[in-house]
């Protein structure tokens, strides 16, 4: 009966110690795991702010080439594309891609986005830029923007909110807007849905359009943290920014159509001049490479 009761005790003993084993290892495992990503992370911090000059050197030359339709965006490191495997594939890129075979037409990229740019940054940097593109470009193109995300760090809602508002003000009724980014986590997360209330106040105010980035990113749920993000943790990677991509679409199609239907009526009216300027013996070039042309006609 001792026996018994002895080999009884020694088992629950052992189970105690295989349980205690077990929990330390997983703590030790899930220790080590952590150390061993937050060492990635700083590592893949340097890798991404040593191509922030890469990418901003992109964008510049981008800038240059001609195109039928003008494509302008406003916004941070997000626009720049830094977490991507190359500027191309930011959600700007992505969605000149995207534009250019729906539309047939070739189109050239304004971006003037800025990597760490907060809502101040914009206000005292690029819409200056922005006021610099000639009005009658502006008026026929697509313009996105997306920017506050970086606000979050050092949040102040009522400076977000001022700031906004000026920011809003100062963009053209057809611009699209993106919500903030979900964060996932707390405090962002929770400072990020403060920050939407307030975006959205704003934009119905100045009568903007608003897409839903932060519910589309919320959507793509556990797969979305772990497979939609840069070694940083912070940048998307390439299928997070087709995911940013895929929230601005269905709005960029809508403005894609009426910037369309600008060209096909203009191009209509040149095609009548030109064949009342043929029977006087003059020629006109063809309303594409006019539009081409007109794109690139910027002091931006």
């Amino acid at each position: 009966m001792e026996t018994a009761r002895s080999l009884g005790g020694m088992r629950r003993s052992s189970k105690a110690l295989l349980a205690v084993g077990v929990t330390a290892a997983t703590l030790g495992g899930g220790y080590a795991w952590y150390r061993w990503l937050m060492r990635r992370q700083v590592t893949w911090q340097r890798i991404l702010a040593d191509n922030i000059p890469v990418h901003s050197a992109y964008w510049r030359a981008r800038r240059e080439l001609p195109g039928d339709i003008l494509y302008i965006a406003i916004g941070d490191s997000a626009a720049q594309g830094i977490g991507a495997s190359r500027p191309a594939r930011s959600y700007v890129g992505v969605i000149a891609k995207r534009l250019e075979k729906l539309s047939g037409r070739s189109i050239r990229v304004i971006n003037l986005g800025i990597s760490g740019a907060t809502l101040q940054t914009a206000l005292e940097k690029e819409l200056p830029r922005f006021a610099r593109i000639k009005p009658a470009l502006v008026a026929d193109a697509i313009v996105t923007v997306s920017i506050g995300a970086n606000d979050i760090a050092g949040w102040d809602p009522d400076r977000f909110a001022a700031q906004l508002d000026e920011l809003f003000s100062r963009l053209p009724k057809h611009a699209i807007v993106a919500d903030l980014p979900s964060f996932y986590f707390l405090p962002g997360e929770r400072k990020a849905v403060a920050g939407n209330r307030i975006l959205r106040e704003a934009a119905a105010r100045h009568r903007l359009r608003v897409v839903d980035l932060h519910d589309t990113m919320k959507h793509q749920g556990m797969r979305g943290v772990a497979t939609q993000f840069a070694g940083d943790l912070f940048h998307p990677n390439d299928r997070g920014y087709d995911v940013w991509a895929d929230a601005f679409m269905p709005a960029v199609v809508d403005r894609l159509e009426q910037v369309l239907e600008k060209l096909e009526a203009r191009g209509e009216q040149r095609q009548g001049q030109g064949a009342g300027d043929a029977a006087g013996g003059s020629s006109e070039s063809s309303p594409r490479s006019q539009s081409r042309a007109s794109t690139n006609t910027s002091s931006a």
